[in-house]
């Protein structure tokens, strides 16, 4: 049958690892037309709105990095004052009252230190590569998902058009079956009982496909969502066969490496931070040492028109050194503290392990009985066609009665359905597979 041959294109999504993409885009950077899903997928990881945010993150990384290392490189300021005094400031000196001051005075500086010893450029400077390797995994992480997202959606909207294709076929097939009945009551070879049931299972058909029809829109609006595109956009896409059939095949003998998922090399990422902070809270024992040089235009005068006809400048140069000697124990209890999160981490490392564990498992089961379910269905569709025809050729002889056609003619929808839900169910836990083991292929 037909079927046969339009089954055969739901293959083709099932090639995720080792893909290499292709060009997705035009040059008015849209999305092709009859876009295949390596060309989804491609375009999803240039152009998803999450992926776009994702490099704005590190991004905002990279400033912060920069803006905490900074402190390495001289600070350099300035100052300036200009003062007019209304009443000048006495003293008493050896008995006598004494105005100590000009009536106006101003004053230029500027003043460069340089850290040579600070606890927090020490740890900004330790921090950066931890930083950076942080926002990678997460663009790593959010790639990951869309991969994996982009793929399911795809096999969705494949398995809703077969699915619309096998409705249509059903309703072509219940509408011939409806002129045939009511031309054999009107000739009056049997009663109205068999045109009524005929009318009203065409009625049911046309109903599942408008409900088929309206999930699919849907399901192309979720898919441009993942996409980065405005649901008002056009999109079209490519079924045709591209993978064999045995390519929805794994290899259920793959070792599970933990280090292979990103959530764990990002808990093991936070844990050297968690450490590095540890570090950091024990440098706050250590005291801050520093150099500066200053210097400083001062101008003194009544007369405001000659202010600035003097100088009287001064500078200096020298050391600054901060010693911590007693804080309350809040050293102390900020270096426990980081110790107990380090401890924390530990223990969030091991329930990971244990996750990681258990979603491979629980998705290595639903792969094997998804794949069971998978032959069985084809099976069944093939059964079920079989016994379509005989019964359809047994009741035009008139061996069989309407109702019997009826029967297998909804067993052999009902299979065919079967058969596309199962083999994406396939497809589904095999991407589940990747990602648990942590094989999905993000590259470009």
């Amino acid at each position: 049958m037909r079927f046969k041959k339009v089954v055969l294109s739901f293959f083709l999504a099932s090639c995720i690892a080792g893909t290499t993409y292709a060009q997705t885009t035009d040059e008015s950077g849209k999305l092709n037309s009859n876009a295949t899903l390596d060309e989804l997928i491609n375009f999803a990881l240039r152009n998803k709105i999450e992926l776009k945010q994702a490099n704005i993150d590190k991004e905002i990384g990279e400033r912060e990095i920069a803006s905490a290392l900074s402190g390495w490189f001289p600070q350099i300021n300035a100052t300036g004052s200009l003062a007019h005094a209304i009443q000048i400031p006495t003293n008493v000196i050896n008995g006598q009252v004494i105005q100590m001051g000009q009536k106006n005075t101003s004053a230029f500086g500027a003043r460069i230190d340089q850290a040579i010893l600070s606890p927090e450029l020490f740890q900004a400077s330790r921090a950066a590569k931890y930083v950076r390797l942080q926002q990678d995994q997460n663009i790593e992480s959010t790639k990951i998902n869309t991969v994996v997202d982009v793929s399911k959606a795809y096999y969705d909207i494949l398995t809703s058009e077969e699915s619309i294709k096998i409705i249509k076929e059903n309703i072509v097939r219940l509408q011939r079956q409806y002129s045939e009945a009511n031309a054999r009551y009107e000739t009056g070879l049997v009663d109205k009982t068999d045109f009524k049931r005929a009318l009203i299972s065409l009625n049911n058909a046309k109903a599942e496909l408008k409900t088929a029809a309206e999930m699919r829109d849907y399901k192309y609006d979720y898919l441009k969502m993942l996409l980065g595109m405005n649901t008002k956009e056009n999109m079209s896409l490519s079924f045709e066969n591209q993978a064999m059939e045995s390519n929805i095949l794994l290899d259920t003998t793959e070792i599970l490496s933990y280090a292979n998922r990103v959530e764990f090399r990002q808990t093991e990422t936070l844990k050297n931070i968690q450490k590095l902070n540890t570090q950091y809270q024990k440098w706050q024992f250590l005291p801050q040492l520093g150099a500066y040089g200053m210097y400083n235009a001062n101008f003194f005068n009544n007369n405001f028109s000659q202010l600035y006809s003097t100088n009287f400048p001064s500078s200096s140069v020298g050391l600054s050194l901060s010693i911590p000697i007693f804080t309350g124990t809040k050293r102390l209890q900020e270096i426990r503290k980081s110790e107990l999160q380090e401890e924390r981490i530990e223990w969030d490392l091991l329930n990971l392990e244990n996750q990681i564990s258990t979603e491979y498992s629980a998705a290595m089961a639903s792969y094997r009985s998804n794949m069971n379910e998978w032959r069985n269905s084809k099976e069944n569709m093939e059964l079920s066609e079989d016994v379509y025809n005989t019964i359809k050729l047994q009741y035009d002889a008139g061996v069989k009665t309407y109702l019997e056609l009826m029967t297998a003619e909804t067993d052999l929808k009902t299979s065919q359905l079967n058969y596309l839900n199962a083999l994406y169910a396939v497809l589904s836990s095999k991407l589940d597979i990747q990602k648990a083991l942590g094989t999905v292929d993000i590259t470009k």
